[in-house]
């Protein structure tokens, strides 16, 4: 299971959100290409990158920091934030974003994520399942959908995608543990690629989550408040 850093960016910052709340908001730098550097330096097999502002208002506004971490690290990244058009993805995948992470335009726009699904390799799109109590919320979480996650997954693996980035919003930010029956459930009921996200605060959590089988999991606050050692995190997940 790989242990992936998360790195938000809002104005340019490196920030954390409690519970996806643009009004609870915490910086903990401004010089996001040195957090991407201290990570690559702990081990990180590869680098989780949001676009705060480009979730929130449909077009990605740091593609700046994004392409200067590109240019900074030589691990790959996933990329998501206001990914809902050709050129935006085209724009990351060719600066060398390893994989883009598309959400709403699941939702909205599926025949784009199969069309870029087509162009670019299955392996290079993944889909953000954003869940609020089971349910899918998109455009940066501010707006709740009836669709179940699970049935997004499934939908979507009909189409292209095989690797899906399931966050159980309720948890993310809040270091209390994550969703394990929910990941579990999410792996073992769609028997695809699922990377978890939200509420990682110790190791225990990294080792409970490698027994639900998932592919890999996001962590952002537990790092950046040094309740969890990325070194020692990345040997519980590979099982030393």
């Amino acid at each position: 299971m790989e242990v992936i850093p998360a790195i938000d960016l809002k104005d340019g910052a490196c920030v954390r959100l409690y519970q996806g709340d643009f009004n609870r908001e915490t910086v903990f730098s401004r010089d996001p290409v040195e957090i991407a550097l201290r990570w690559e330096r702990a081990g990180a097999p590869r680098l989780h990158i949001v676009d705060l502002d480009g979730s929130r208002h449909g077009v990605p506004t740091n593609l700046g920091a994004i392409e200067a971490i590109v240019g900074a690290v030589n691990i790959p990244l996933q990329v998501g934030g206001g990914i809902r058009s050709r050129d935006t993805a085209q724009r990351l995948l060719e600066s060398g974003v390893d994989r883009i992470i598309m959400g709403t335009a699941a939702v909205e726009d599926p025949d784009l994520v199969e069309r870029l699904c087509r162009d670019w390799g299955e392996q290079r799109v993944v889909v953000a399942v954003d869940a609020r109590e089971g349910k899918v919320a998109i455009r940066g979480w501010l707006k709740d959908t009836s669709l179940y996650a699970v049935d997004l997954v499934l939908r979507m693996a009909q189409i292209g995608p095989q690797r899906f980035l399931y966050t159980d919003i309720s948890r993310d930010g809040t270091m209390t543990s994550p969703n394990f029956e929910a990941v579990g459930a999410m792996v073992s009921g769609t028997g695809q690629a699922i990377l978890a996200s939200g509420g990682v605060s110790a190791l225990e959590d990294i080792r409970r989550l490698v027994q639900t089988e998932v592919e890999g999991v996001v962590v952002g606050s537990a790092l950046y408040r040094c309740e969890l050692d990325l070194t020692e995190a990345i040997k519980v997940a590979s099982g030393d």
